[in-house]
């Protein structure tokens, strides 16, 4: 069974930081595409960003381009998203997902997903 599980969330102030992880196991994901995504409350699902399964490329929304970092590392199969200078619009649930192919921006293409782990930022 393929299972993908995301950690680090939290409540913390506007311009702090915090670091995801995602944790896939159940099989091998060194040749998938990875890529987080979030939902406020409300709101519909969001990319936030993704890279490729050789770690090589990475995409970033707009939003969050210049303040956030996504890595992997393949050997221990997992995905981090560093977040820095957070702000209160960053406060959403954030979901880790895993995809054959190159990577994306639309969620649809996206074929395995975590449970989401809960960021809150306070103002």
């Amino acid at each position: 069974q393929v299972h993908l599980g995301e950690s680090g969330g939290g409540l913390v102030q506007a311009g702090g930081s915090l670091r995801l992880s995602c944790t896939a196991s159940g099989r091998t994901f060194s040749m998938y595409a990875k890529g987080w995504f979030r939902q406020a409350p409300g709101k519909e699902r969001e990319f936030v960003a993704a890279i490729s399964w050789s770690g090589g490329s990475t995409y970033y929304a707009d939003s969050v381009k210049g303040r956030f970092t996504i890595s992997r590392d393949n050997a221990k199969n997992t995905v981090d998203l560093q977040m820095n200078s957070l702000k209160p619009e960053d406060t959403a649930v954030y979901y880790c997902a895993a995809k054959r192919g190159p990577y994306a921006s639309d969620y649809v293409s996206y074929d395995y997903w975590g449970q989401g782990t809960q960021v809150t930022v306070s103002s």
